[in-house]
């Protein structure tokens, strides 16, 4: 038997204000679209806003269904709509920020573990890191250099 360690590095910013510029307006784009997510269950409310390598931006919020679990995240929404409208276009970056209807949410909220698995499928087929930049609706921001520091053990296509 043998132990294994790993270990995973983020960058804490202490508000969106003090985010590089890009991440910045990035941010504001997430926070702006997750207005429009359709959350009627559980109300909470997630925005997300993903920069490519051709300079445009591509936005998504949750949509919710009365037939869990049919609806999509708001990391999914977005990147899958990147795909298909940009399918030759590098992922650079990901800003994501959520909110609760109910209650005040100020802790960093990363992406679910679907949602981690459909970015690592981006992040791996682009053979380049995906950055990420997560957030409540306010406080601190959490920043990953690419989607394997949050998810180290990858499954892909290697294994099918």
């Amino acid at each position: 038997m043998k132990n294994i360690t790993i270990t995973t590095n983020f960058l804490v910013f202490d508000a969106q204000t003090e985010l590089p510029s890009e991440a910045q307006i990035l941010m504001d784009k997430a926070i702006a679209i997750r207005k429009t997510a359709y959350a009627p269950y559980s109300k909470f409310r997630v925005g997300c806003a993903i920069l490519l390598d051709n300079n445009e931006v591509v936005l998504g919020s949750n949509q919710e269904n009365a037939a869990y679990p049919s609806g999509l995240c708001a990391e999914r929404v977005a990147i899958f709509q990147a795909g298909a409208l940009f399918p030759e276009a590098k992922i650079l970056k990901m800003a994501i920020s959520a909110t609760a209807d109910e209650k005040p949410v100020v802790e960093p909220i990363p992406p679910c573990g679907s949602c981690r698995q459909s970015i690592a499928e981006y992040e791996i087929r682009q053979e380049a890191p995906i950055e990420i930049f997560f957030m409540g609706e306010s406080g601190p921001v959490y920043q990953s250099d690419s989607l394997r520091n949050l998810l180290p053990f990858m499954f892909d296509k290697k294994f099918l």
